[in-house]
C-alpha cells in the first residue's frame, strides 16, 4: 500500500511586526514668523517710544504703545483684508508665534521684574507706609470687585482690572490670566473672550494710570501734602511703575524716592493675592469636575480641563520665579550692573508680549462692550486715590 507523500504547511511564514516609527522631535519652525513679527515689533515700538518721550513728558508707556499697535495691526490682519489673500495668509502663519510670545515672554517679563524689588528698601518704609500699601491694595480690590458685580461686569474682567488698579498694572494683569486660563469658565471655555477682557484690564490700567501721572501731582500740591507724604500717595494709587515715576518726579527728588519704594511694596503682594485667587478657582474647578455639581454643566472637554485645573499648582509657576527674584536681589549680592541690565530687559519683554496681547486682540468687539468696564475704571481709579491719601493722611501725617 503506498504511503501518502508528506503534507506541507500551507501556512505562510508570520511578517515580523514593523518597527514603531520614531517620534519626531518638536518642530518650532511654525513659531518663526510670530517670533520675528514680534522682534521687529520691539525695537521699532521701543525706539518710537523714546522719540514721543519728551512730548508725553515720560506718561505714555513703550508698553501701552505695544498694546495700541499690536490691537490694531491684529485687528487690521483679523478683519479688513480679503480672505484667501497673501495678507491672510500672513495672518495665520504668525497666529503661533505671537500666542507664544503673549504667553511666555509676559511670564519671564514678570519673573524678572522681581529683581527690581528688595525686601529691605520696602522694609524701610516703616509700619505706616507699609500700612498704607496694604490698606490701599486690600480695600481697592474687594471695591473693584463689588463695583463691577453692581455695574454688571462679566466675572473675569471686573477680576483683572480689580488686580490690575490694587496692584502693578500689566504685571498683575498677566499673573491674574494664569490663573483664570485654568479656569473651565473662562480661558479653557472662552479663549477669545478673556484676551479682549484682559485687553480691557490693560486699557483701563493705561488711561486712568496717565490720568493720575498729571492728577495726583496738582492735587498733592494744592491739598498741601508733603514730599514723603506725595511721594507716598502716588506709589500707593497710580498703576504702573513707570507711571508712577513720571508722575512724582514732578514733585521732587525725595517724592520720587519714597513713590518708588511705595510702588514696589505693592509689586511684593502680588504674589499672595495669586496664590489667594488660585486656591479659590483651583477649588471651583475640583466642583466642576465633580458629577452632580449645582454648577453649569460641562461637556467632557470641560470636564478634563477642570481636572486638570483642579490639580494645578496654586500658584503658577512663573510667580515662584518672582518671589525667588525678589529673594536674590534682597541679598544685596547683585552688582547694579545686573539689576540695571535685568530692568532693561524686563521692559523689552513686556513690550514684545504686549505687541503680541494685542494681535489677538478684537478692537471693534471690545468697542462695543466696554463702556461698563469704563465706568468701573473711572471708579476703580478714585477708589485706589480716595482710599490712598485716606490712608497717608492718617497714618503719615
Amino acid at each position: 500500500m503506498p504511503t501518502a507523500p508528506p503534507t506541507t504547511s500551507s501556512t505562510a511564514p508570520t511578517a515580523e511586526p514593523a518597527p514603531a516609527p520614531r517620534r519626531p522631535l518638536r518642530d518650532s519652525s511654525h513659531l518663526v514668523p510670530g517670533l520675528a513679527l514680534a522682534a521687529v515689533a520691539t525695537v521699532v515700538l521701543l525706539g518710537a517710544s523714546r522719540l514721543l518721550a519728551p512730548v508725553t513728558h515720560g506718561a505714555l508707556s513703550p508698553l501701552v504703545l505695544a498694546l495700541v499697535v499690536g490691537a490694531v495691526v491684529g485687528s487690521v490682519l483679523g478683519r479688513y483684508v480679503p480672505r484667501g489673500g497673501r495678507a491672510a495668509r500672513f495672518a495665520t502663519r504668525v497666529a503661533p508665534g505671537t500666542d507664544r510670545v503673549a504667553r511666555t515672554v509676559l511670564r519671564a517679563g514678570v519673573v524678572l521684574l522681581g529683581l527690581q524689588l528688595s525686601v529691605p528698601d520696602v522694609l524701610a518704609l516703616g509700619w505706616r507706609g507699609i500700612a498704607v500699601v496694604v490698606i490701599t491694595v486690600t480695600c481697592t480690590f474687594a471695591a473693584v470687585l463689588g463695583l463691577g458685580r453692581l455695574l454688571r461686569v462679566p466675572r473675569t474682567t471686573s477680576l483683572l482690572v480689580a488686580t490690575g488698579f490694587s496692584i502693578c498694572g500689566a504685571a498683575a494683569v498677566s499673573a491674574m490670566t494664569s490663573v483664570l486660563e485654568r479656569d473651565p469658565r473662562t480661558g479653557a471655555a472662552a479663549p477669545a473672550r478673556l484676551r479682549d477682557d484682559v485687553a480691557a484690564a490693560l486699557a483701563l490700567v493705561t488711561v486712568y494710570g496717565t490720568v493720575a501721572v498729571f492728577a495726583l501731582p496738582a492735587l498733592a500740591g494744592a491739598i498741601g501734602l508733603t514730599d514723603h507724604q506725595a511721594g507716598l500717595w502716588i506709589g500707593a494709587s497710580v498703576q504702573e511703575v513707570a507711571q508712577v515715576v513720571a508722575a512724582a518726579g514732578t514733585v521732587s527728588a525725595a517724592a520720587l524716592a519714597t513713590a518708588t519704594v511705595t510702588k514696589l511694596a505693592r509689586v511684593v503682594l502680588l504674589a499672595p493675592l495669586v496664590a489667594g485667587v488660585g486656591a479659590l478657582h483651583s477649588r471651583r474647578a475640583a466642583l466642576a469636575a465633580t458629577p452632580g455639581h449645582d454648577g453649569p454643566a460641562l461637556d467632557a472637554e470641560g470636564s478634563a480641563r477642570a481636572g486638570r485645573g483642579a490639580r494645578a499648582p496654586l500658584v503658577p509657576g512663573f510667580v515662584l520665579g518672582f518671589l525667588g527674584a525678589v529673594l536674590l536681589r534682597s541679598t544685596g549680592l547683585l552688582p547694579d550692573a545686573v539689576t540695571d541690565t535685568a530692568q532693561q530687559l524686563t521692559t523689552i519683554l513686556f513690550v514684545a508680549a504686549m505687541f503680541a496681547l494685542g494681535t489677538g486682540v478684537d478692537v471693534p468687539r471690545l468697542a462695543r462692550t466696554a463702556r461698563r468696564p469704563l465706568v468701573l475704571g473711572a471708579l476703580g481709579a478714585v477708589v485706589v486715590s480716595g482710599v490712598g491719601l485716606a490712608a497717608v493722611l492718617l497714618l503719615a501725617p
